[in-house]
């Protein structure tokens, strides 16, 4: 089933993309990036936001949330809060910076940690 775009649940997506990014920022502010380093700040919003992810997903599925909530949580929210383009930023920038391995484990890592995350979550929240 699809949740209707209505203007309230484009306001409400809107407001949960603005929390889950002032969110981010907060994390990626509380955990710089430091030479060479695989990005603390952005792998840990980026497998939070995976986790939530598979926990409304989940829920969504034995219709313990409605369609509505799914989308403003994860559309919004885990959108909000999760980002590839940082992620891909912060990548290429290890790579430039020769650090190789740092950067291939950055990919893995989150890759990794991300899908584990939403698995997981989903299969206990289902």
């Amino acid at each position: 089933m699809t949740a209707a775009l209505t203007p309230w649940i484009a306001a409400a997506v809107l407001v949960a993309g603005a929390i889950g990014a002032v969110a981010r920022y907060g994390l990626s502010r509380a955990l710089p990036v430091r030479d060479g380093r695989i990005p603390l700040g952005i792998l840990i919003a980026n497998v939070a936001g995976s986790a939530v992810a598979g926990v409304v997903i989940g829920l969504a599925e034995r219709a313990a949330v409605g369609d509505d909530v799914r989308v403003v949580l994860v559309t919004g929210f885990c959108g909000g809060l999760t980002t590839f383009s940082t992620w891909t930023v912060e990548t290429v920038e290890l790579a430039l910076a020769r650090r190789a391995r740092a950067a291939v484990a950055n990919v893995a890592v989150t890759l990794a940690a991300g899908l584990a995350a939403c698995a997981a979550a989903y299969l206990l929240a289902r």
